[in-house]
């Protein structure tokens, strides 16, 4: 698999790329800082890991740009650590957060755990799942509902797939936490309602304004 680094820093991305090849991925960069989104498009990576401080544009805008085209999984990787940054990053679309400077381990352990998480599901016999007229396709990452459909991130397919599996139960935001994010990457309160809420939104836009139903003090439900 293809992970693209985005970062200015010259001696930390020569030292991610090293780690990163240890463990036999393959290795772009991106030195051309404005125009992030042509190589992206050109190199088409499996992963990316994305600075927020870079040159000309920022990292969440680079994220938001990629967005519009792809829901390639976004790692932001950052010295910036206040609950306004990592809101914004998974506001823009980011997936995970971790802050430099980052234990090696840890950085890898999100790695493996976001791509297996984004790509676990594309042999599976069942491609969709479907309830009360919303379709969520396992192969393409997204919903519908009847011609109209929705692209969706891979932490907000997740969501929706969890609420989904579980419907007619109320869901907690602990479980639902722990079992997308497995206790490996960042997450607070914060970033859960970030996606619920950019759900929400996107289910609104396809005639869907209550499918998902908080439960207050206890957690979500899908009736």
């Amino acid at each position: 698999m293809k992970i693209m680094i985005i970062e200015d820093d010259q001696t930390i991305r020569e030292m991610l790329s090293e780690i990163i090849k240890r463990w036999n991925f393959e290795v772009v960069g991106s030195e051309k800082f404005d125009d992030i989104l042509q190589d992206f498009i050109q190199e088409k990576p499996e992963l990316i890991l994305l600075d927020i401080n870079l040159p000309v544009y920022d990292g969440f805008y680079w994220c938001s740009k990629i967005r519009e085209v792809s829901q390639v999984p976004i790692i932001f990787i950052s010295s910036r650590n206040t609950s306004m940054d990592m809101v914004m990053a998974m506001n823009m679309g980011g997936d995970d957060f971790i802050q430099k400077p980052f234990d090696t381990d840890v950085l890898l352990a999100k790695i493996n755990a976001l791509l297996r998480r984004s790509y676990s599901y594309t042999d599976t016999e069942t491609n969709v799942m479907e309830h009360n007229g919303v379709v969520l396709n396992y192969k393409e990452w997204d919903l519908s509902t009847g011609e109209d459909t929705m692209e969706l991130t891979k932490t907000e397919f997740l969501i929706l797939k969890l609420l989904m599996e579980k419907k007619g139960a109320v869901v907690s935001r602990t479980k639902i936490m722990r079992s997308l994010w497995q206790d490996e990457s960042f997450v607070d309160d914060n970033t859960l309602t970030v996606n619920i809420t950019r759900l929400r939104k996107k289910l609104a836009t396809l005639g869907k304004t209550d499918f998902i139903k908080t439960k207050k003090g206890e957690g979500y439900l899908i009736q």
